[in-house]
């Protein structure tokens, strides 16, 4: 497996934020500044016991946050190690791994309003937005889904000053009075301009892309956990990779995908959540060709872009630009 660029940072800080969930505050060992990052960026993390997963960046990024990366990591109950390497070995003081932040999931620079709907731990790159947002006093509306306030994450940075006013909480348990947010009510009318991003568990990211069904693919912007339990397989048919720059082709197996197809004949193509989610294996070339299979690319960009580690050709021949 290729990996890009790996970075070491100390965990300065970790601090519970629920019952489920952890901060953890990363920072370079010698206090050097961290690589830069615009809001909605992720990092691998490469934890004890050989586990790498991608973490938000909860923070958006500004002088106040000293050149520090803030993740949050919920402890699932069916873990598959990775959750719970960093709640049960992870330590104030330890060194870890990371990859340098790349974003499949940014802000969109052309919309006039942005609508951000984040679900538990899918807040985390949410709130790095609405700061940002609020920063350069752009349009916004935070919505924040939770079982109740002991289970909402990063409280104190949701009801700072800058947020307050943007931010709808919908709890599922408490007080009666407690403001609910109607799903179906809240995306029925798309005022023009408006950009719809969201995250969170599966269930919930289904439910919000029912209720904006009507909306335009290019004005909803999701960011994924896991791929979905209904998600294909990434084997079919066979196929072949016709590379424009090289002048080759390379065929690829039906139990095989085309990144591997490619580390095959010696082509060094990165990858790392091998589910279509993180844009790492993303490169140019015929999207109109290609079953898109991944959950990083928008509409406009599948016409031109391909995520290697899932998708495969209609037909017989994908061309890349490699």
């Amino acid at each position: 497996m290729s990996l890009e660029r790996t970075l070491t940072v100390r965990v300065e800080r970790i601090s519970r934020q629920t019952p489920e969930i952890l901060a953890f505050e990363l920072a370079h060992p010698w206090g050097r500044p961290l690589p830069s990052y615009e809001a909605g960026a992720h990092i691998d993390v490469h934890m004890p016991g050989g586990f790498s997963r991608q973490y938000s960046l909860a923070r958006a990024p500004s002088a106040a946050s000293a050149g520090r990366y803030v993740i949050g990591v919920k402890r699932e109950l069916a873990s598959r190690g990775g959750s719970a390497s960093m709640h049960e070995r992870v330590r104030e003081g330890d060194l870890l791994p990371i990859s340098a932040p790349r974003n499949t999931f940014p802000l969109r620079e052309e919309a006039t309003h942005h609508l951000l709907l984040a679900g538990g731990i899918g807040m985390t790159p949410l709130l790095a937005m609405a700061q940002a947002l609020a920063a350069r006093g752009a349009a916004f509306t935070l919505c924040v889904f939770a079982r109740s306030e002991e289970h909402l994450a990063f409280a104190d940075a949701l009801h700072a000053p800058a947020l307050a006013p943007h931010l709808r909480l919908h709890l599922d348990q408490g007080d009666a009075s407690s403001q609910r947010i109607d799903l179906r009510s809240l995306l029925a009318q798309r005022a023009p301009g408006t950009h719809l991003y969201v995250c969170g568990p599966g269930g919930f990211m289904q439910a919000v892309r029912d209720a904006a069904a009507h909306w335009p693919e290019d004005a909803l912007h999701t960011e994924y956990f896991a791929a979905p339990a209904d998600a294909g397989a990434v084997t079919g048919l066979p196929f072949t990779l016709k590379l424009a720059r090289r002048g080759i082709t390379v065929p690829v197996a039906a139990d095989q995908t085309a990144v591997d197809a490619l580390h095959e004949v010696g082509i060094d193509i990165p990858v790392s959540c091998q589910q279509g989610l993180c844009g790492t294996c993303v490169v140019e070339g015929d999207g109109e060709g290609a079953e898109h299979r991944d959950f990083c690319l928008t509409g406009s960009e599948r016409r031109h872009k391909v995520a290697l580690c899932c998708s495969r050709a209609k037909g017989l021949e994908l061309e890349l630009q490699l």
